[in-house]
């Protein structure tokens, strides 16, 4: 339960290539078409292909904004969208300023190669981690007395962890704040398309710098990035896409992107698949259910042993509230507890302060990458766990945990040089999730 990937709706996909087997240049319907997709193609991209991404982006905005196909810039996957912008908007030291909790991901997309720093923005529970000017101000002044350059502010949209999007308002705040900086703005959009409980609908950056007339944006300080990962559940297709406002930035992203290419075979599939109109729609709109079943059957399962969740929207995973079950209200105890739910409870959630929560307690769980029978071990392993730990006779929070469990690294070890110790990779889906091997 660590690991965000959409599975939900891999049946429409399969019946989709059944019916449709043409679209792959590895079929006996689709080899005729070969030697046109293996030879060299043009590094910006089959401009069918980035015409049938253009769209979609906007299919899944609501068709409330346009895209502009010219502008749409490939890349390896959402990683490595993350650092090519990264290299083009910002020198090594240069730091972009990011609202906690974020993606434990992005201290090895964005720093790793680029020198980049990451300066927190510190959101906490007591108002459900939303993002305030206060807040921004904080960070950005800090940064300053600490002789860090600002150079943009990155947001994801809806929210990895949190499984929530950004209001109007916020948004709107958010750009009135990079345009008083003179900052850049990268939005996240790659759950744009993952979100099951509308009223209101999700708000892209687009709507609000095209389509909304009260605000003012300079145009050239807006980036997106965007993937087929989530929304789609592709992440092993490796597509990734930079839409930025600025005509520089477009220009050196393409000279860059020659490095992570989508191969020319992936291309030719997405196009067919994505002009699809009809199955977009379905595609779309059945997600979009079968993710709002799956959270309302796994957080009625946790409500009923008393574990309470953020209120979530959108995402392949909830914000578990466990910090009644922490011995003390410090991270330390926060990974004693974990460590309990791995190898006794044998369930991996990631904690919150892998991604930089300020509140101990808080656990990240992923619910769409199992089948229905999966997700009933789960919920039964946690409440099998609960009710161990409710029994009348116990004082209140103490756990009925082994003695001999204890943390292999000092208290004052961060989290995340654990996760980056021989044995993590690069490659790991979750770069500072703890993640083991369970016992079995």
């Amino acid at each position: 339960m660590g690991l965000a990937e959409n599975e939900l709706c891999y049946d429409l996909v399969q019946e989709w290539l059944k019916n449709n087997p043409k679209a792959s240049i590895c079929s006996a319907e689709g080899v005729y078409e070969f030697r046109d997709i293996a030879i060299f193609q043009d590094y910006h991209g089959l401009p069918e292909f980035r015409n049938a991404v253009a769209n979609f982006m906007g299919r899944v905005r609501g068709n409330k904004v346009t895209f502009d196909p010219d502008r749409i810039v490939m890349s390896g996957g959402a990683t490595g969208a993350h650092e090519t912008i990264a290299f083009c908007l910002a020198d090594p030291g240069d730091a972009f300023l990011v609202p906690t909790p974020y993606y434990p991901g992005f201290d090895r997309d964005l720093r790793w190669r680029t020198g980049v720093q990451l300066v927190p923005v510190v959101c906490d529970s007591s108002n459900d981690f939303k993002i305030t000017r206060q807040a921004l101000e904080a960070a950005y002044e800090k940064a300053q007395e600490d002789n860090i350059r600002i150079k943009g502010l990155l947001i994801t949209n809806p929210s990895n962890p949190l499984g929530t999007f950004l209001d109007r308002d916020t948004l709107r705040s958010l750009v009135s704040f990079i345009n008083e900086k003179n900052i850049h703005l990268i939005c996240d959009e790659i759950y744009a398309a993952t979100v099951f409980a509308g009223q209101p609908d999700f708000i892209s950056i687009s709507e609000i710098i095209e389509a909304d007339n009260a605000i003012e944006c300079n145009r050239d300080l807006i980036h997106v990035v965007y993937s087929l990962s989530k929304d789609m559940g592709f992440p092993g297709f490796r597509v990734g896409i930079i839409y930025s406002y600025n005509d520089a930035v477009v220009s050196c992203a393409r000279k860059m992107s020659s490095f992570g290419l989508v191969s020319s075979q992936t291309q030719h599939l997405i196009v067919s698949m994505l002009s699809d109109d009809e199955f977009v729609d379905k595609f779309i709109a059945e997600s979009a259910k079968r993710l709002a079943t799956r959270y309302k059957l796994f957080t009625r399962g946790l409500g009923q042993v008393g574990i309470g969740c953020l209120k979530s929207n959108a995402g392949l995973f909830l914000w578990m509230d466990l910090h009644e079950l922490l011995k003390k209200q410090t991270f330390e105890a926060e990974m004693e507890l974990w460590r309990v739910i791995i190898n006794e409870v044998k369930l991996n959630v990631s904690p919150g302060s892998s991604f930089h929560c300020p509140n101990p307690g808080w656990f990240r769980v992923c619910f769409a990458n199992m089948d229905d029978q999966t997700m009933e071990v789960a919920l039964s392993r946690i409440r099998t766990f609960m009710l161990k730990n409710k029994e009348p006779t116990r004082p209140k929070k103490t756990l009925c945990w082994k003695n001999s469990l204890r943390l292999s690294f000092s208290s004052s070890r961060r989290i995340d040089d654990f996760m980056m110790s021989p044995g993590m990779t690069p490659h790991s889906p979750l770069a500072q999730s703890p993640l083991v091997r369970a016992r079995t």
